[in-house]
């Protein structure tokens, strides 16, 4: 009988694996860091990176030009260098998520709309969470946490296996992590009552995607969404999270998905995408422009990035 053991550290002293351990150290140093010590410093690398990293710029600067022409090219230019100083600073809360002190996180932590959810597991179906590629994606697990109910957090593993491996074990520090293509496992769980935190809102091509529009432009986006509460006729919950504007904390607010799945995925999508950017609207500097989102368009070029030399 062959069985596969699960990895440890050591499993990855390999040359190969050094650059993802320099991170991994960076994290660590940043997790001691205090709040507002902590704000500064991601502030400082995102200008940093800003000025380093010109392909994830482009790119930025591609999303930004689509989905908020209503901006002055002035207003984008600032939107673009915000949207690095929030991802750094996203850095540095991740490190607080798997590192941080859960007392005074959870001090700073505002939840809004939370009755939304004990309404929904009152049904005994457990509850899908729609969420999004937020700058503070692996702390608001940690805030998430703090309402004390059982959820899963859905992923996709990481190429880095190392990476993929810390990962998985400092998210276990607040979630259980599952497979995004393990099935069988979130209908179990949806079935124990607990939630499912899901995340669709990234570009993983045509199969499986419909195009409806996002921030007005048409995006390859996954039907997974109703198939998911389907699974055990679960509610579906959209859960955002943001960090205050005056910096003094998190709110993690929960909003109504009526109407629900609608019976026509492509409607579905399409109200997906719209409750996203709804929650987006409402912070867009901490949301992650950096990734390509309009990468796969219905002709089947990638025209919009290409022409910017991303």
């Amino acid at each position: 009988m062959i069985t596969t053991r699960e990895p440890h550290w050591w499993d990855f002293l390999a040359p190969k694996f050094w650059g993802a351990w320099l991170i991994i150290l960076l994290l660590r140093v940043f997790g001691l860091l205090p709040f507002k010590v902590g704000l500064a410093v991601g502030r400082g690398l995102g200008s940093l990176i800003y000025r380093v990293a010109i392909n994830r710029k482009r790119v930025t600067q591609v999303n930004v030009g689509l989905c908020f022409p209503e901006l002055s090219a002035t207003e984008q230019a600032a939107l673009v260098k915000d949207i690095f100083k929030a991802n750094a600073i996203g850095f540095v809360e991740t490190a607080w998520a798997y590192w941080g002190n859960r007392e005074t996180l959870q001090q700073k932590t505002q939840f809004i709309g939370f009755e939304l959810l004990d309404q929904a597991l009152e049904q005994g179906r457990g509850v899908i969470l729609l969420g999004g590629h937020f700058s503070t994606l692996d702390l608001g697990g940690l805030l998430l946490s703090f309402y004390d109910k059982p959820f899963d957090c859905v992923y996709r593993p990481h190429d880095n296996p190392l990476i993929d491996y810390w990962i998985c074990k400092k998210r276990s520090r607040f979630t259980k992590v599952v497979d995004r293509k393990k099935f069988r496992e979130m209908v179990r769980d949806l079935r124990k009552n607990r939630c499912i935190w899901y995340a669709p809102d990234q570009d993983f091509g045509r199969k499986g995607s419909v195009f409806v529009p996002f921030f007005g432009h048409p995006a390859a986006t996954i039907v997974a969404t109703s198939k998911m509460v389907k699974l055990n006729n679960s509610p579906i919950l959209m859960l955002a999270h943001y960090r205050k504007p005056d910096n003094s904390g998190y709110i993690m607010e929960m909003t109504a998905m009526p109407e629900f799945p609608s019976g026509d995925e492509t409607r579905d999508a399409e109200m997906v995408n719209l409750a996203l950017e709804k929650a987006i609207r409402k912070a867009p500097e901490q949301y992650m422009w950096v990734h390509k989102r309009f990468k796969t368009q219905p002709d089947g070029k990638q025209k919009l990035y290409k022409a910017a030399g991303c």
